[in-house]
């Protein structure tokens, strides 16, 4: 049997944030023995993926950062390009390799950290703690004890919610040969994409070089594509859209993220808590999790120093989420046309607000400024049925 103050289930970016923040003990604060937990090589370890994010000036992970821009450029559906500063925040892209290379240099310097390679297959409450029942590559079962066990593995189904809707995305890192790219500038959402009959499409430029970039393909929508699907739709955008010739994939990401305005339970046990995707990091509104992950195990890293129940915060406000439910019904109802949507809210919101709006940092005033450039009857007829309308189990993808 293994013991540790503190466990920590999963090693994608939430759990491999929270031990990184754990791994710097600050001066006069008690030393806390930490384990963490990893599946093995295979299936249940997530794939490569890229998270962008916001945030003002210089940040923790900067070192994994692959490029930063203070431009945003959207295009709305008839071709009107819209575009903005947002300094003082900068928009970041980080893959995760890199992150994953990052942390695991700064866990063996700091020597902290254990990490245990094994596969979760039961968590559980006992008294005084928790437990964590594993299983190694080779078969072997292992059982480690903790005070405090961080549960950051992927849910198996969704919670009941009244409105879910997949974010699902196919990308191309492509290199051209020849310069075709703003390096200065993201093509944050670009409209100019055949639009499906329920939900929005737009395409998604993130340069990092003038000869190299991930081009993506995103719907949100309540089913996700074919892999013949996606494929067709990305060539479409780079070559009838884009314009790009002559260019080369190097590698390709996809991915599905569920936009949805279902409660997520962030303790499930005495000592048992669920930090990132899991415990409701995802901003329902637009996929956005790695900033809202930051919060999360920042607050839960304090509150363990601190020697407090380290019960993570909400991710994102009640106010935030309320705004959201409203805005997923309008969506999934047909109230209102998705692209027409954003592309008005970019139109007619400074960037870098409507930046803070996304991330829950903008004040009630601010909050109400953006409000009222949507579509308002559609969206009071959506808030007014929300009340009404039942939790339902979400089938799938």
């Amino acid at each position: 049997m293994l013991d540790a103050d503190v466990a920590i289930v999963g090693a994608g970016a939430a759990g491999l944030s929270l031990a990184h923040r754990l791994s710097h003990r600050a001066p006069g604060t008690r030393r806390l023995s930490v384990l963490l937990v990893e599946a093995p090589p295979g299936p249940l370890r997530p794939p490569s993926r890229t998270w962008c994010f916001w945030e003002r000036g210089r940040g923790r992970y900067d070192a994994a950062v692959t490029a930063t821009w203070q431009r945003l450029r959207v295009h709305t559906p008839d071709g009107r390009a819209v575009e903005d500063g947002i300094a003082p925040l900068r928009y970041k892209m980080i893959r995760s390799d890199d992150f994953e290379g990052l942390i695991a240099h700064d866990l063996a310097r700091s020597g902290q950290v254990r990490r245990l390679q094994a596969t979760a297959e039961t968590v559980e409450g006992v008294p005084g703690g928790a437990q964590v029942l594993t299983r190694t590559a080779d078969g072997r079962a292992q059982t480690v004890r903790a005070r405090w066990v961080f549960d950051s593995r992927p849910l198996g189904s969704l919670p009941a919610a009244r409105t879910t809707l997949l974010q699902h995305f196919h990308g191309w890192f492509v290199r051209s040969d020849r310069p075709v790219f703003d390096v200065g500038t993201v093509e944050l959402m670009d409209f100019r994409t055949p639009q499906p009959p329920r939900g929005l499409s737009f395409g998604y430029v993130l340069p990092t070089g003038d000869r190299q970039a991930l081009v993506e393909y995103t719907e949100f929508s309540p089913q996700v594509l074919s892999p013949q699907g996606y494929e067709a739709a990305l060539r479409r955008y780079t070559e009838d859209v884009l314009g790009l010739t002559g260019f080369e994939v190097v590698s390709t990401e996809t991915g599905v993220i569920p936009m949805t305005d279902a409660p997520f339970a962030r303790q499930t046990a005495q000592s048992v808590f669920r930090i990132g995707a899991a415990g409701g990091a995802t901003r329902p509104s637009t996929g956005y999790t790695f900033a809202a992950v930051q919060r999360q195990t920042r607050a839960v890293a304090r509150a363990l120093a601190a020697g407090r129940r380290p019960l993570p915060p909400p991710a994102h406000s009640a106010r935030s989420r309320a705004m959201d439910a409203v805005m997923l019904r309008a969506l999934d109802s047909g109230r209102v046309a998705g692209a027409d949507f954003f592309a008005h809210l970019f139109t007619r919101v400074p960037m870098e607000r409507l930046l803070r709006f996304l991330d829950g940092r903008t004040r009630l005033h601010e909050d109400l400024s953006v409000g009222i450039r949507t579509p308002v009857l559609p969206m009071l007829r959506s808030a007014a049925e929300l009340p009404c309308l039942p939790r339902r189990p979400f089938p799938g993808p």
